[in-house]
């Protein structure tokens, strides 16, 4: 990981650790759907003169010889990609690229669909070896606080790439009787300034140059799934990831049918519908950027959920009924119905990026880094095998009866299935999902000093306790996650019980009132830090009643004095008083009691070592922190 400092996404596509890369994957991106495209309105409009075969076989060939190198070849291209430097192994692609596009020049010159379809699977290799790079690279040159940047950047890029590769193989094919040959060169080209822009790409040395590369594909990619599955946050992101794939999967490849057959449309609109939702993609994405406050915000990945099942299922409310009648695109937006339309598509594109982006920053972040290509190369395999049984959903669900609205209604009702089951499985998105709501439109939360929480190692947070939900305001901030020690009483509540247990949080009881819970959460304690997390505590053992800093419990000590870590002072301001705090009472009585957007602070100070380091110093450090606002 970089050590340089976080910069803005503007400076980050200017730095030489990211911009040379961005390009690269644009140009990637882009040559791989000018390609595809123009390949399929060559076999479209010649195919019976070529093969003999219908069009519609010869497209769904090309589909299948794509997405197969990812199947065969995607755990080998993990492997490389943990053993060798990324940085050489994405040159040496990307001039096998070049080799590829002369090859697809010549099939067009001498319209060779065999050929063409030889080159459209190298072009599939091609992108099989290099995704695991382009995402495993980036952990290696941003910083932490850049990751979501970086992946947004990429991930906006794809699409835009996507959409621009589409329109421009519409274009050259459309000139009479060298498109073919244009569209070639033009890949020729593209691939080219894809290679001058690698070059620049920085040193990336290897995270396992020890592993031993398996040439078995079947027990290789059984061998990554697994390695996976054992995380069980990645686990979980992956499959989300791959939910994803087969949505978008569905609505893409359903858009030229629903525009003709549904809205009465035409190439253009199709072309303009396309834009739309990959427009919204983009946007998603940076908006995902900017609103997690540059750190993987996991808790925004529950609104994209909720987008993508309520915009897909409006999609089906809003999409005409009976015979449609031929519209162009000018008479299409003239009418306010068609804007609902296009709405939708907007907010599915939006809540995709809301979705994938924190996600794939979620699993650059925790995978080890010695696995975390292999790790990536599992993501596509999974992409690929949802986006197949994406493909034979649609199949099976149009040959029974249903119309594209249904599918697309039947699609939202599922995410809304799958959410709930994810969700379930792993709480923790949902619950930061409830505390950055609450920090976006109750508070206005500025933080101070977060670098000094270490990045990996075992450490002590320590912090006033103002409030009730102090705790998930210091865990909504940090990028790593922390073991909070809770009240034994709070713990066993029947409401709480469910929270308390999902944080893993440790219960801790006085001696005089359950001594076998005290010395067990010691136990848990040690074990903790001994393993390398965090754990936090609020040493006055209460919530303040009075909105001063109580004296500091000697518990610290005994923490301390069995397994010594750096510790982490951390103060709140602006809490007490607040709907959560026991000012004037007991708490949670009197909604809004200061009103909406109320500012607050954290301030979190340099790790002080625990040498002699006593309760008593603990508590003047962080009331300085804190100072007089409480």
């Amino acid at each position: 990981m970089s050590s340089e400092p976080s910069r803005s996404v503007s400076q980050l596509i200017g730095e030489r650790r990211f911009g040379p890369l961005f390009f690269t994957q644009f140009c990637g991106a882009f040559n791989d759907n000018l390609f595809k495209n123009a390949l399929i309105l060559l076999v479209a409009f010649h195919s019976g003169t070529i093969l003999g075969l219908a069009p519609a076989l010869i497209v769904q060939l090309a589909a299948g010889l794509f997405i197969l190198p990812f199947f065969l070849f995607s755990a080998m291209a993990g492997q490389l990609a943990d053993k060798y430097d990324k940085a050489r192994l994405i040159r040496i692609i990307k001039l096998v690229e070049i080799g590829i596009a002369v090859v697809a020049t010549f099939g067009f010159a001498t319209a060779h669909a065999e050929l063409l379809l030889a080159a459209l699977f190298m072009l599939g290799l091609h992108s099989t070896f290099f995704g695991p790079l382009k995402y495993s690279i980036l952990p290696q040159h941003l910083h932490a606080d850049e990751l979501v940047a970086g992946n947004a950047w990429v991930e906006s890029a794809t699409f835009v790439a996507i959409l621009a590769g589409s329109l421009l193989a519409g274009l050259l094919m459309s000139i009479k009787p060298h498109g073919a040959v244009y569209a070639g060169v033009s890949c020729v080209l593209i691939a080219i300034a894809g290679y001058l822009a690698c070059r620049r790409i920085p040193a990336a040395p290897p995270a396992a140059p020890d592993l031993r590369v398996s040439l078995n594909p079947l027990t290789e990619t059984w061998r990554n799934i697994r390695l996976v599955y054992r995380n069980r946050t990645v686990f979980h992101s992956v499959m989300g990831i791959s939910w994803f794939w087969f949505y978008g999967a569905l609505f893409l490849t359903q858009f030229a049918p629903y525009v003709k057959d549904v809205l009465g449309g035409n190439e253009l609109m199709v072309t303009a519908l396309l834009g739309t939702f990959i427009v919204g993609i983009a946007l998603g994405a940076f908006l995902c950027e900017r609103l997690s406050g540059k750190h993987v915000e996991i808790g925004l990945v529950p609104l994209g959920s909720i987008g993508l099942t309520l915009a897909g299922a409006d999609l089906w409310l809003a999409s005409p009924s009976g015979i449609p009648q031929p519209v162009d695109l000018v008479t299409f937006a003239s009418h306010l119905a068609s804007w609902r339309i296009l709405a939708d598509l907007v907010l599915i594109g939006v809540a995709g990026g809301f979705f994938t982006v924190p996600l794939y920053a979620l699993i650059q972040q925790r995978s080890e880094p010695g696995e975390r290509s292999r790790v990536i190369a599992a993501n596509n395999i999974l992409n690929a095998a949802f986006m197949v049984v994406s493909a034979a959903f649609a199949a099976l669900a149009l040959s029974h009866g249903l119309t594209i609205p249904q599918i697309f209604l039947a699609t939202a009702i599922m995410n809304a299935a799958v959410a709930i089951y994810i969700y379930g499985l792993v709480p923790e998105f949902l619950i930061r999902c409830l505390v950055w709501v609450l920090i976006k439109t109750v508070y206005r939360l500025r933080a101070e000093g977060l670098e000094h929480v270490p990045e990996r190692g075992a450490a002590l947070i320590v912090c006033n306790h103002p409030s009730f939900i102090d705790a998930l305001i210091i865990a909504a901030m940090c990028r790593r996650h922390i073991r909070w020690v809770a009240d034994y009483a709070m713990y066993a509540k029947p409401g709480l019980n469910y929270f308390f247990r999902t944080i893993n949080a440790i219960p801790m009881a006085a001696a005089r009132e359950d001594r076998s819970v005290l010395i067990a959460a010691y136990d848990q304690i040690a074990a903790a830090l001994e393993a390398g997390e965090l754990v936090g505590i609020f040493p006055e053992g209460r919530v303040t009643d009075s909105g001063d800093i109580e004296p500091f419990k000697g518990g610290l000590n005994k923490i301390l004095g069995r397994t010594p870590v750096p510790v982490v002072p951390m103060a709140l301001r602006g809490m007490w008083g607040s709907f959560f705090s026991r000012k004037d009472g007991a708490a949670m009585r009197k909604p809004l009691r200061r009103g909406l957007r109320n500012p607050i602070e954290l301030i979190v100070s340099a790790p002080v070592s625990p040498e002699k380091l006593t309760p008593s110093a603990l508590h003047d450090i962080v009331q300085g922190l804190r100072g007089t606002w409480q």
